[in-house]
């Protein structure tokens, strides 16, 4: 398990942390998330010795992380930190040496991770000669080559196509399940609803919301109401009390609730003004916590959004 405990770090007057504190599990993939300047970065300098924090501690597996424990981890950052004009294939086994792998034994790792993220025939172009995706997944590659017990990704899928979307999401899927622990951030936030099991939400250098998001959903006060109703005017559901308009479309219209509205008093509303084909109740999206937890001054126990 990585955890992160009581993480502050101030660039002269800016507060990049304010006591950030989560852990995340192996063998799930968890996105970490928050708005631009959040902190997200910084938490992930943190981790590899690239920043070095005020106050505060990450820990692996119960001790403090240290050389060779960020030896045994793979990191890729947001901005690439990788040789224009060099070979691919070079690069990766350049990399896997430093992090420990014979010459044979690197380039074999090279080959293997090039040819399994759809790049086996660029092993000898330039990376300045590759697309950005391709660039993004070489970029994963050096992260993977040496076989890492943690992959901490900055923005992993930005610049990929729907293909390289779909293979980095295999991969990620690949490490976790062989018990890796995967911690991505990412501003796409219905693909990590889709494919993350944990998130831990950020803002302002702290730590708003944490745990299954499941669980997060259900400990949300608010609900999706979904309802089709055809041969009425729409005016049916302003005697709902608290709510708002998530889309319309047609005779259909998506609400944000709160949980403790009157389901059969506004499915008997429903049902005077028409003929009702769709009523469902479910809790709201990720996008929606991530909105409500964002705007809240204090932090948030794990397995709640506020």
């Amino acid at each position: 398990m990585l955890e992160v405990r009581d993480l502050t770090k101030r660039y002269g007057s800016v507060v990049a942390l304010d006591g950030a504190s989560f852990s995340a599990p192996t063998g799930r993939l968890v996105g970490f998330l928050g708005p631009n300047g959040a902190g997200k970065t910084t938490t992930m300098r943190c981790i590899f010795g690239l920043a070095t924090p005020d106050r505060g501690e990450t820990r692996w597996r119960g001790r403090p992380i240290d050389q060779p424990a960020r030896l045994r981890f793979g990191y890729m950052p947001e901005q690439r930190g990788l040789y224009p004009r060099m070979k691919v294939g070079e690069q990766l086994a350049y990399f896997a040496q430093h992090h420990g792998l014979s010459g044979r034994d690197a380039r074999a790792a090279a080959a293997r991770w090039l040819e399994r993220l759809g790049l086996g025939d660029r092993s000898a172009a330039k990376l300045e000669e590759l697309s950005h995706g391709n660039q993004q997944r070489v970029q994963l590659a050096v992260a993977l080559v040496h076989e890492p017990e943690l992959l901490v990704l900055d923005e992993p899928f930005s610049g990929l196509d729907p293909l390289g979307t779909a293979t980095m999401i295999e991969v990620l899927r690949e490490r976790a399940a062989a018990g890796v622990g995967v911690v991505f951030s990412s501003h796409q936030l219905d693909l990590v609803e889709n494919i993350c099991e944990n998130v831990v939400i950020i803002a302002k250098g702290r730590i708003v919301a944490e745990g299954e998001i499941d669980q997060l959903k259900r400990s949300s006060g608010r609900r999706h109401l979904d309802v089709e109703v055809t041969g009425g005017d729409g005016a049916w559901i302003e005697g709902l009390g608290d709510n708002r308009v998530l889309e319309r479309r047609g005779d259909r219209v998506r609400l944000l609730v709160e949980d403790t509205i009157d389901l059969p008093a506004a499915l008997a509303r429903a049902s005077a003004a028409g003929t009702v084909r769709r009523f469902s109740f479910e809790p709201p999206a990720l996008s929606e916590l991530f909105m409500e937890a964002i705007r809240e001054d204090e932090p948030v126990t794990e397995g709640t959004a506020r």
